[in-house]
């Protein structure tokens, strides 16, 4: 009789990484951070030090209320949500993380965490989201 066959490999491929992801929450019209902000911060920039990370993003978002009324309501959160981004990749930098690494985006009100009607404060849309990849 001829010999069984060989056993299937058993070497699979490597498990993508997983993205890590951090949320930083800002008051309603404002990009400086908070104790409890530079805190969580400084959690990323260690944990893109201590994985390996190819890429930082750091992607900043408004909610959908204005606080300059018609049109110009859409440009100012578009202006704010990137100046959140800039504060984040300002503080990354300032706990060593190298600013080569870190791309920025503002998108203004679009990709709510929470679905409101127009012209809602919500808090948790207030946000920069730091994405280690």
């Amino acid at each position: 009789a001829p010999p069984p066959p060989p056993p299937p490999s058993s070497v699979a491929a490597p498990a993508p990484a997983e993205n890590r992801t951090y949320l930083v929450f800002f008051d309603w019209d404002r990009s400086d951070l908070t104790d409890r902000a530079r805190s969580i911060v400084a959690v990323a920039a260690q944990a893109s030090t201590n994985t390996q990370t190819t890429r930082i993003e750091v992607n900043g978002y408004t909610d959908n209320s204005a606080a300059h009324p018609g049109p110009r309501g859409e440009q100012y959160n578009q202006a704010l949500s990137l100046r959140r981004a800039e504060v984040i990749k300002a503080e990354l930098v300032r706990d060593g993380v190298p600013g080569p690494s870190i791309d920025i985006h503002g998108f203004g009100d679009s990709n709510p965490l929470v679905q409101t009607m127009a012209n809602t404060r919500e808090a948790q849309n207030r946000r920069v989201e730091i994405i280690l990849h």
